[in-house]
């Protein structure tokens, strides 16, 4: 058995959160720098997003629908309210006051249903879309995350940001296209399934483009892959996923 099947499998969630452009060009989306500190993906440019806990869980069991997809879901709905003082998936729609009260509450706490409770609010998870699922199998990094991905739209540009300093040290809207230019500038740094996805993002003018290709195009499970390519390593993924990129030379993929 391989060090990377004897490992436990880390279940998470990440969203996608855009907002429309003030300039009405390709919408914006908020992307995070990881603390250094962090051992996973330490320093890099990623999106809000963390573990699924057991609280997330047994708020799920009292929902409808199936328990493990809501649990990942509501997990994207607290990571993005910790992360970046955010609030997705909620039916109401609260002021920048009710939102920092919120976040303050769930640090406090730590878990999402006595937010909701103290706040009033219902959620509404059929706004946080699904979108990609990545579990990667590298005996190289030093946590195995089994990640699905999520779209969210704030709709407006004008929200307020909280960095959760930490996990995270630094906040910022970009375009897909804009943070690929940056990564390629050496501005940022990015991984493996970081650059596929703000590849794949960089394809939609609105949220609505996304949204539609996310439902027409059933998730799967991306396990990336290497193969040899003219005498040099690739790193690979399926072709039917909706990614324009397949892969890159494994000499220049970050992996975590």
């Amino acid at each position: 058995m391989s060090d990377s099947e004897s490992r436990p499998t880390i279940p998470a969630a990440t969203v996608v959160v855009f907002r429309r452009a003030r300039d009405e060009g390709p919408p914006e989306i908020l992307m995070t720098i990881r603390h250094t500190a962090m051992a996973f993906a330490g320093g890099m440019a990623v999106f809000p997003g963390g573990r699924v806990d057991e609280a997330d869980r047994v708020l799920a069991a009292h929902l409808p629908g199936d328990t493990d997809e809501i649990a990942h879901r509501i997990a994207a709905v607290r990571e993005a309210l910790e992360e970046t003082g955010l609030a997705i998936g909620i039916r109401e729609r609260p002021t920048a006051d009710e939102v920092r009260r919120a976040r303050e509450l769930l640090l406090a706490d730590g878990s999402l249903a006595p937010v909701l409770a103290a706040m009033g609010w219902t959620l509404e998870l059929g706004s946080v879309v699904p979108f990609a699922r990545w579990h990667p199998k590298n005996e190289r990094i030093p946590r195995i995350f089994d990640t699905r991905f999520y779209l969210a739209d704030l709709g407006t540009g004008a929200v307020e940001l909280e960095i959760d300093e930490t996990e995270t040290t630094h906040l910022f809207w970009t375009t897909a296209q804009g943070a690929l230019d940056a990564a390629d500038r050496g501005e940022i740094a990015l991984i493996f399934p970081t650059r596929r996805n703000l590849e794949r993002l960089a394809l939609f003018g609105t949220f609505a483009e996304a949204r539609d290709q996310a439902e027409a195009i059933p998730v799967k499970t991306i396990t990336p892959w290497m193969e040899e390519r003219d005498g040099e390593k690739w790193l690979m993924i399926p072709d039917d996923a909706g990614y324009p990129v397949p892969g890159e030379p494994l000499s220049s993929a970050a992996r975590a």
